[in-house]
């Protein structure tokens, strides 16, 4: 194996884990490929579900900085019960990429990038909530979530950016044993990161007050924790959120749109950051509710990110 192998590492909570239903009636992956003729390039001539030789599917979970579970190690197919974005997103990146490529997913649910996912480095604040009560949240390894301005906090076991060290730490393991991941590979260069996440920030109105200024320092801290400073980075909003909106979906997408390269207000990120707008490719049901398992919500976001991300590819060329 010549080339590096090309690692796109997934990451966010339960909907980047993936809830889509493969078997079953309408919103299932079967339905939609063998009913709907959507998605072609997920069987063979045979009805049979492909299996593409030039595209590894990892994906390990953890809760917090506890131990490492390894879920998929395979050529991408599809298997199991479930799917995730994983599927869109390694099929269009797998055919425009011309060298061996690595989608390695780690994450697990419910899980707010102003708390378990919070960097290194991430800032504490305060917030004023609606009853007037003024709440600290702390920075980067701090602990409790939050409590009452002027009180003294009492620690817990978790702390600001523990599911982020985890995962993090998870993903670097997988690449520190390459070759047990992608047999005879010997290098890696980490070419970009997908997130798909805000469903628990959405619910505070802290936290999603914060997503923006949290997003941008999540963009660069990734960079740097994997030493890639021109990986490509694309985001997806919540599916049940429309343009507009101001509840705290609508902050999500806010700062999501704020990020895009494109249309966004930070120079540093044109060429090599995109946010995919995902309401139009949701098939109803909302993020909390894993979009009630329809498989096509998960393949149409994945399909767009993976576009996205190509695009952004395609730049830097």
């Amino acid at each position: 194996m010549s080339k590096p192998v090309q690692v796109y590492i997934l990451l966010g909570q339960s909907n980047m884990l993936g809830a889509g239903k493969i078997k079953g009636g309408d919103g299932s992956l079967e339905h939609a490929v063998k009913e709907k003729n959507l998605y072609p390039y997920l069987v063979d001539v045979a009805g049979n579900w492909t299996e593409r030789k030039d595209v590894r599917n990892v994906r390990v979970m953890g809760s917090g900085t506890g131990g490492m579970r390894g879920f998929n190690n395979e050529w991408m197919t599809i298997k199991g019960g479930k799917i995730g974005p994983e599927f869109g997103i390694g099929h269009h990146i797998g055919n425009a990429v011309d060298a061996p490529v690595l989608i390695l997913k780690s994450c697990i649910g419910n899980r707010a990038l102003g708390w378990d996912l919070l960097p290194p480095g991430g800032e504490g604040f305060e917030f004023t909530d609606a009853k007037g009560v003024t709440w600290v949240h702390p920075g980067y390894k701090g602990t409790p979530e939050k409590w009452v301005k002027g009180t003294e906090p009492k620690k817990i076991k978790w702390y600001a950016g523990m599911q982020y060290d985890g995962d993090i730490a998870r993903a670097k393991k997988v690449l520190s044993e390459l070759d047990k991941y992608y047999l005879g590979a010997k290098k890696y260069e980490v070419a970009g990161f997908l997130w798909w996440q805000g469903d628990r920030d959405s619910r505070s109105a802290a936290l999603s007050s914060r997503y923006e200024k949290n997003l941008v320092h999540l963009i660069k801290t990734l960079r740097k924790d994997f030493n890639a400073p021109k990986a490509k980075f694309v985001c997806a909003s919540l599916g049940q959120t429309k343009k507009g909106s101001t509840d705290g979906g609508g902050k999500i997408l806010d700062a999501m749109q704020a990020v895009d390269g494109k249309s966004g207000k930070y120079p540093e990120f044109k060429g090599n950051v995109a946010s995919v707008y995902t309401h139009p490719l949701s098939k109803g049901g909302s993020s909390g509710g894993h979009y009630s398992g329809n498989a096509e919500t998960y393949m149409n976001v994945g399909e767009a990110m993976g576009k996205a991300m190509v695009e952004l590819l395609g730049q830097s060329k």
